[in-house]
């Protein structure tokens, strides 16, 4: 028996999310189908991150244990002949057999995109988020500044969180602003249900003038959850990396 680490690429759009559920389609599912039929056996994957409907990845991380002879790393290959055309393995390889990838230090990195122009356009339309109202930069990387370090992000999460605590580190939030697009990049060692897609809602309203950056700290330190943001479409995120630590 071995262990094989997978690092996972799809578009979020045409499912319900990472976790495998009754009487939905989710990547897990799609994942342990069509690596128990290629293997003929049971094959029961573990993901790193269970990301909601409708977000994407490129560096999604899943370990599945096997009695396989085929090389680790031709794994990958091997299952894409077979995957739907919007969900790829990007490589596969052994790792220790007590290798957890949610149990083990790591650093995740995603990204938001926001389209902002005054109309839609279609081909960014499923991985972006359109705002047609200007949005000031400037403000949003102050707001996001407040982010940084650790806090109880408590008011940033969904009220269904199963988290132990609230607590998490954000070790940078990086705005950059081209070609009508503005893209977010936060890395952190963990983040909450909805956590990324709040936090983006709280810049937005920032952005819009809405909210001043100021207020940020205020929600942070606050118990009540009726100043918690609104969240922000789940199309514009993207799991971009895991990065660990052992």
């Amino acid at each position: 028996m071995k262990r094989i680490c997978m690092i996972v690429a799809y578009d979020g759009t045409n499912y319900h999310g990472w976790q495998a559920q009754p009487n939905a389609i989710t990547i897990e599912q799609i994942l342990n189908e069509e690596l128990s039929r290629m293997l003929n056996e049971e094959i029961t994957i573990i993901g790193a991150s269970r990301t909601d409907a409708g977000v994407h990845a490129e560096g999604n991380v899943a370990v599945f244990d096997t009695n396989t002879s085929i090389p680790p790393e031709k794994i990958s290959l091997a299952i894409n002949r077979t995957l739907p055309d919007d969900i790829v393995v990007q490589e596969s390889f052994e790792v220790e057999s007590d290798f957890h990838p949610r149990k083990c230090a790591s650093i995740k990195t995603y990204e938001y995109r926001i389209l902002n122009r005054s109309m839609d356009m279609p081909v960014k339309s499923r991985n972006s988020y359109h705002v047609h109202r200007k949005l000031d930069t400037d403000k949003m990387r102050e707001a996001a500044s407040y982010f940084v370090g650790q806090h109880d992000f408590r008011n940033f999460c969904s009220t269904h969180t199963q988290a132990k605590s609230t607590v998490r580190i954000i070790y940078s939030f990086n705005i950059e602003e081209t070609d009508n697009e503005i893209i977010l990049t936060v890395c952190g060692n963990g983040f909450l249900y909805n956590m990324v897609r709040m936090l983006t809602g709280a810049l937005i309203d920032v952005g819009t003038g809405r909210m001043s950056p100021d207020r940020i700290p205020q929600i942070l330190a606050s118990y009540d959850r009726i100043y918690s943001p609104n969240t922000a479409p789940a199309k514009g995120l993207t799991l971009k990396e895991i990065e660990y630590l052992e």
